[in-house]
């Protein structure tokens, strides 16, 4: 993941967050080791919008699926996410919102997660990010 591709994702996920209306955002782009390579906070966004978006960005690049997939395990074995979280320090937020981002050969580059609006806005903003940075978003 370079820069500038992250900062594209951010770019192109507030175009799109504010072509649909939604709340304020906070955009987190990880790289595949879980570090922060970019991150926005729009103008009004509450807080707490930070520490959300990159805790469903490092569960999502983490564990190699879209942290909508991690909410949905997450139903199905609460003990081990519960466990999962603590052990990463709070890190890890199986929440919808955050979408590993791909080459076109399928290799995990890092992970993009949002917050500010409701989980399915903020994926869809971050795979309109990635789309518009040239990227495959899973």
């Amino acid at each position: 993941m370079t820069l500038q591709q992250a900062n594209t994702i951010i770019t192109a996920a507030l175009a799109k967050s504010k072509e649909r209306g939604f709340k304020p955002m906070g955009i987190a782009v990880l790289d595949a080791a879980g570090n922060l390579k970019a991150f926005a906070s729009e103008d009004g966004a509450s807080m707490f919008r930070f520490d959300i978006a990159r805790a469903k960005a490092w569960g999502a690049v983490g564990m190699g699926v879209s942290s909508r997939v991690l909410g949905q395990r997450a139903k199905e074995n609460p003990n081990f996410f519960v466990s999962l979280s603590a052990t990463a320090d709070g890190k890890f937020l199986p929440q919808t919102g955050a979408v590993v981002v791909k080459d076109a050969q399928g290799n995990i580059l890092g992970a993009v997660g949002a917050s500010g609006g409701t989980g399915d806005e903020d994926e869809e903003i971050c795979a309109a990010g990635v789309a518009a940075a040239g990227l495959l978003s899973a």
